[in-house]
């Protein structure tokens, strides 16, 4: 309990970067770089693929040239119809990871993912890969890749993040769909409460963005019931597991817990001990 309680203390305060570990309802946060399972594959293309994936340079602050051995090994297996390989070649292009970059290519990998794979099992081992791969198509969508056949259309954005959230669980996609309910000028109250939903269980697999956002609802008692505490941890956890660039989460969490009274940190404290320990309301 004394250990739960300093983490807690210091995920309050911020002052050790402690990470809050990402208990769900059904599983981990998703993340969509972490290792991918290769199940699935011949053996002898799994070999290929591996081999090509070590290969491959980690990201560098410019492009620069793959050697062509694990560039063509990762095509080979590509062109070979394996998720990982197309996914991999997609992430590369998107990010310009090695290689220059290129938003149609990477669309295009995306694209064989998921037409291949959209009826797998959610619990297949390829299924991490599709769900993404979706996620992916459907922030394309969201904006488009200009001089491109790919326009932006916010309904089939909408499709694919609906697809991911729903069929595969997708973290990351049940907060971008709840981003287009919750953000859309004219929203219904249908669609807040969809939108709200979804950023709740987002929430609860650990997406920090939406535990961010949630908490800057239920602590401003935006188009919610306020429930300052309850907010003040959402923004706690959303603080601790932001990326350097994501300014706004730290920003939002210091305003909250600057303007939180001294019992609504304490509560909020209370239930960070919950979330620490498993035992999530």
């Amino acid at each position: 309990m004394r250990t739960s309680r300093r983490i807690i203390l210091a995920l309050m305060l911020g002052a050790t970067p402690v990470a809050a570990p990402g208990f769900a309802f059904d599983g981990a946060p998703v993340k969509p770089d972490a290792a991918l399972p290769m199940g699935g594959q011949p053996a002898a293309a799994q070999a290929v693929t591996a081999q090509a994936l070590k290969k491959v340079p980690p990201a560098a602050p410019t492009a620069t040239a793959v050697a062509a051995p694990s560039l063509n090994s990762l095509q080979y297996a590509a062109e070979g119809g394996h998720p990982v390989a197309q996914w991999k070649l997609g992430r590369m292009y998107a990010d310009g990871d090695g290689v220059i970059r290129d938003d149609l290519r990477a669309f295009e990998y995306f694209s064989r993912i998921a037409n291949a794979h959209a009826e797998d099992s959610p619990s297949a081992p390829q299924a991490t890969i599709v769900a993404n791969a979706f996620v992916a198509l459907g922030r394309y969508y969201l904006n488009g890749i200009p001089n491109s056949k790919v326009k932006a259309d916010a309904d089939r954005a909408r499709e694919m993040f609906s697809y991911a959230a729903s069929y595969f669980g997708n973290a990351d996609a049940q907060y971008d769909l709840a981003r287009l309910y919750l953000k859309t000028p004219d929203a219904s109250r249908d669609d807040f409460r969809y939108g709200a939903r979804w950023l709740g269980l987002a929430a609860q697999k650990g997406q920090h963005q939406a535990q961010a956002m949630l908490g800057q609802m239920l602590f401003n008692g935006d188009r919610l019931p306020r429930q300052a505490a309850r907010g003040l941890m959402w923004l706690t956890l959303a603080r601790d597991n932001a990326a350097p660039d994501e300014s706004w989460i730290r920003e939002s969490y210091n305003r909250a817990f600057t303007k939180a009274s001294d019992e609504d940190r304490a509560v909020a404290l209370q239930m960070l001990e919950h979330w620490v320990q498993g035992k999530k309301d």
